[in-house]
């Protein structure tokens, strides 16, 4: 029983909730940090890889204004300019027994206007929560998850080295 309980937990985390759960932006800004690399003007780009890309505008635009918001002193363009690439591969929530899994993970490529790599990083975070009752616990739980893998990807770009 406790094997099958456990396929059962796995199966779910493979093929989990479509995640019509949406999350807000995790904005932390730094003062120290206006920009990555001490570069003002950068494009930034997200790739959606998921299976199952069913609100692939929520998610992406999440992400966004959590790198925008939390960059303020940054401007955005889409033309020549430094490069800020963020391919999302899981963005779920699934609940085995009074168990709530969420996981964010992406993969951050960060290229000067030549296209060389400064660098190059995972930001991922596996969050288990209780149920509570009277919580939406399936939105907490990918909340806290996003807001972790935010944080990492937040702290691998102000550690960019200058590209000048």
């Amino acid at each position: 029983m406790k094997r099958a309980r456990r396929f059962a937990f796995l199966l779910a985390a493979v093929f989990g909730s479509a995640c019509a759960v949406s999350v807000a932006p995790v904005v932390s800004p730094d003062p120290t940090v206006a920009c990555p690399g001490g570069v003002l003007a950068w494009r930034l780009e997200i790739a959606d890889q998921r299976a199952d890309r069913r609100d692939s505008e929520r998610v992406v635009a999440a992400i966004r204004d959590s790198i925008t918001k939390s960059l303020p002193g940054c401007r955005w363009v889409e033309s020549e300019a430094p490069s800020i690439a963020i391919e999302l591969h899981r963005f779920s929530v699934v609940r085995q027994d009074e168990i709530w899994q969420a996981f964010a993970e992406w993969s951050v490529l960060v290229r000067d206007q030549g296209g060389r790599t400064l660098t190059e990083f995972q930001a991922d975070s596996d969050v288990q929560r209780p149920n509570y009752r009277g919580v939406d616990n399936e939105k907490a739980a990918l909340q806290q998850a996003v807001n972790e893998a935010m944080q990492r990807t937040l702290a691998g770009l102000r550690a960019v080295p200058s590209v000048r």
